[in-house]
């Protein structure tokens, strides 16, 4: 998508429509084509304005966004930008399920001048312009797992650690992977998802409640184990460790270089260096080129990489970062990833299907 980008904002209050409009409308790519006081209206003005990106409150009266979601991603999906404050993390996490691309945290109610989340906004907006993918969301990630009736095995030491670094459209397309996965695996799961502190909590026990593994937020310290995903807390980074026994994880504050937290680079350089050939690192969906010096020194160390392919990453940044200096082995298509980590538990090859990894 190139030109101007054509946005309707959304939003029930109307100190927050023209704080959102004011911060856009300060940019020279994005055109402010409508703002709508509830889901209703902007159902109407979607077909009126054509607009090309929505940013979307999502407790409105009359019509909420949920229902708003339902039926826009039913009959003409769109970009959609959730913004919504700190309290309603569920509702974030919801939201995306049902087709929202991404969200920003905001305080309770914006006022004329503030900045804070200004930046963070335009970015997400401006990520339309380039190439994305959207589809109607999977039934299936909306349904909680039935309890397991028996425990997992678990081995002393997992046979494989998986990293997986996304960012934006990431928490749906890991839905899809680790909802993929099967309960019984000798692996373990690291994740370095871009999000805000005070939401990969809410993240992890959602991801927990629609996946056969155990899923929680890492804590520092914390042991990695077969069959459990720890996902890096907002705001900290994360690293693979050996110490007290074991394989664990180390979590703290970001140093002032990292440009990127939770940051998949780190992750990913700390399992190259602890186990090498037995890491596995997976790049999903997110902008920019986190995770791609990373990824190399995993498949310096004999490990593999897995770049999610450019026909479903929504946001062709991280993945393509991978195949440009050269750090993935394959481009899989998200369906496919999940297959190729179970290929690969026992030392197997991942699936024939996948294409090698390329520049496109």
């Amino acid at each position: 998508m190139t030109g101007t980008l054509r946005v309707l904002v959304v939003d029930d209050s109307a100190v927050n429509r023209r704080s959102i409009s004011d911060m856009l409308a300060e940019v020279p790519e994005v055109r402010i084509v409508g703002k709508a006081a509830n889901g209703e209206e902007a159902l109407r003005l979607v077909h009126v304005s054509e607009p090309d990106v929505i940013t979307l409150d999502l407790e409105m009266p009359r019509m909420d966004g949920f229902t708003f979601l339902r039926i826009l991603m039913a009959k003409k999906p769109l970009p959609v930008i959730v913004i919504s404050s700190y309290s309603q993390k569920e509702n974030v996490f919801k939201a995306l399920e049902l087709g929202a691309l991404d969200f920003v945290a905001k305080p309770d109610l914006l006022v004329p001048g503030d900045l804070s989340i200004r930046n963070e906004l335009i970015s997400k907006i401006l990520v339309v312009r380039g190439q994305h993918k959207l589809k109607r969301p999977d039934p299936q990630f909306l349904r909680t797992r039935p309890p397991s009736m028996f425990p997992p095995a678990h081995a002393p030491e997992p046979s494989r650690v998986v990293v997986i670094g996304a960012s934006t459209g990431g928490p749906g397309a890991l839905m899809e992977v680790i909802g993929a996965m099967p309960e019984q695996t000798d692996m373990a799961i690291l994740i370095a998802q871009h999000m805000p502190e005070k939401f990969t909590r809410t993240f992890a026990e959602r991801l927990d409640r629609r996946s056969r593994l155990s899923v929680r937020e890492a804590e520092h310290d914390d042991p990695v184990e077969p069959g459990t995903v720890l996902v890096c807390p907002g705001l900290r980074c994360m690293e693979l460790v050996r110490g007290n026994g074991g394989l664990r994880v180390r979590v703290f504050p970001p140093a002032s270089t990292d440009r990127y937290y939770p940051s998949a680079d780190r992750l990913f350089a700390s399992a190259a260096k602890v186990i090498g050939q037995d890491t596995i690192a997976v790049v999903l969906t997110g902008m920019a080129d986190d995770g791609a010096k990373g990824a190399l020194l995993v498949r310096e160390a004999g490990g593999h990489v897995i770049a999610e392919s450019d026909e479903t990453a929504v946001v062709y940044g991280m993945p393509r970062a991978a195949v440009d200096n050269g750090a993935a082995h394959r481009s899989l298509p998200l369906h496919e990833i999940a297959g190729a980590l179970v290929s690969m538990e026992k030392g197997g090859p991942a699936p024939g299907n996948g294409r090698p990894a390329e520049v496109v």
